[in-house]
């Protein structure tokens, strides 16, 4: 497998022998390696990745319900006894947008679908990789926490600042008025927003844990619990952009497939 310097040294070579440019050899060594893992695992493959690391707060990066058509176009067509292979490289994204995707693949391909994770799937990207029957990471691969994010404030913060509010000032009455200049900063049912997308979040990945991934399997429902636990835990985590990597997904139960483990690839 090559890495990514000698993927750059391929691209520029095709500039030269194809005299194509850039854009045009970028997409003529992808779709090269997108066969030749077609061809070794016989499953369809899909890329699915935005550049929001070379190209930080590009718009449309995120996961939204534009990308639902991308989908569909490119499905079409597809024999989809053959199951899919879902490469992700993503920041998150809308979690309406994220539920709907993942509807749309399950009536297309099952529980036949396998995340393949070359570098970062957070937020949103871990939500699409726990739907799925399995994820394969490599050794520098992460998947991200799961707390949502409401205009880019995370709600489980708000929720646990609110709660921390009224403990303090059950204790000390005269925090009151510094509370109060915080708290009333929030907009009307603001917190009721938090704690719903909380839920959501929460309830959407533990059902595709449990329907997918450990469908079948015992104790599927507390091996759901527990890994949702693990990914939502803002107190744990301290931060959205905090980094699971390969050893920690093992530990905290997802069905991991180690890249390196395999010479051929996957």
């Amino acid at each position: 497998m090559p890495n990514w310097r000698e993927i750059l040294d391929e691209i520029k070579q095709t500039v030269s022998e194809a005299r194509a440019a850039a854009s045009a050899a970028s997409d003529i060594v992808r779709r090269k390696y997108l066969q030749q893992l077609f061809e070794y695992t016989g499953r369809n493959v899909i890329a699915y990745y935005s550049g929001w690391l070379s190209k930080p707060g590009i718009a449309g990066s995120e996961i939204n319900d534009e990308d639902k058509n991308g989908f569909m176009m490119t499905i079409h067509g597809m024999d989809r006894s053959k199951g899919l292979d879902l490469i992700l490289h993503t920041p998150g994204g809308d979690i309406a947008s994220t539920q709907s995707i993942v509807d749309y693949l399950r009536q297309m391909f099952a529980h036949d679908i396998r995340a393949i994770v070359p570098q970062i799937a957070m937020s949103a990207g871990t939500m699409l990789a726990c739907s799925c029957r399995e994820i394969v990471m490599a050794k520098h691969s992460n998947l991200g926490p799961i707390d949502p994010q409401l205009r880019g404030v995370p709600a489980a913060g708000v929720k646990r600042e609110f709660d921390r509010a009224c403990r303090e000032v059950r204790e000390d009455p005269t925090k009151l008025p510094i509370w109060r200049e915080i708290i009333g900063q929030y907009r009307p049912t603001f917190l009721s927003q938090c704690e719903n997308a909380i839920d959501w979040s929460n309830d959407f990945v533990r059902e595709q844990l449990q329907q997918v991934m450990f469908d079948g399997t015992e104790n599927a429902t507390a091996k759901a619990v527990t890994i949702v636990e693990k990914l939502s835990d803002f107190s744990g985590t301290k931060t959205h952009s905090r980094h699971f990597h390969v050893q920690e997904c093992k530990q905290i139960g997802l069905s991991i497939c180690l890249l390196e483990e395999n010479p051929q690839g996957v």
